[in-house]
C-alpha cells in the first residue's frame, strides 16, 4: 500500500500473486507528487530500476540487517534506521486495522480479483477510521 506519511491514510494499493516480488509494484503505489519514498529492505534498489529512474523524489530505504551488521560505524547507522522505521512505522498502522480489526489476516477467496476487491473496500473503512481523529469533534 501507499499511504501518506503525514496522516497516515491510504491512497494506492496494489496487489499481486504470492510469487511476485514487492519492489515489481513500487510504481503503482506513487501518485506522482511525492517527495520522498519510505520503504523497508523489500524495496532495496528501486531507484535503479528502469520505471523508476525518471521519479525525482528522495529514496529512504531500509538497510538489510545483514548489510548493516558489517558496515563500520554501526551506531550512527543504527540510528538512521531507527528513524527509517519510525517514519515507515505510519504505513504499519492501516495494516493493524485492515488485520486485526477487520480480521482479514489471511485471504478469503480464491483469485486475486476478489481479494484486491475486500482489500479496496477494507481499505476506504480504514482510512475512514483513521481519519476519524483528524475531524473535529
Amino acid at each position: 500500500i501507499g499511504t501518506d506519511d503525514t496522516l497516515g491514510l491510504i491512497h494506492s494499493i496494489d496487489t499481486t500473486a504470492a510469487n511476485e516480488h514487492d519492489i515489481t509494484a513500487t510504481g503503482q503505489l506513487l501518485h506522482g507528487e511525492e517527495k520522498r519514498v519510505w520503504g523497508d529492505s523489500g524495496y532495496t534498489g528501486a531507484e535503479k530500476r528502469e520505471e523508476l529512474k525518471s521519479k525525482d523524489v528522495e529514496w529512504h530505504i531500509a538497510e538489510k540487517p545483514s548489510r548493516l551488521r558489517h558496515r563500520p560505524g554501526q551506531n550512527a547507522l543504527r540510528k538512521v534506521e531507527k528513524i527509517k522505521a519510525q517514519i515507515r512505522a505510519k504505513v504499519e498502522h492501516p495494516f493493524r486495522y485492515i488485520k486485526n480489526i477487520f480480521g482479514y489476516g489471511k485471504v478469503r477467496y480464491r483469485g486475486l480479483k476478489k481479494n484486491t476487491q475486500r482489500l479496496c473496500m477494507l481499505a476506504g473503512f480504514t482510512n475512514l477510521l483513521i481519519g476519524k481523529k483528524y475531524l473535529p469533534h
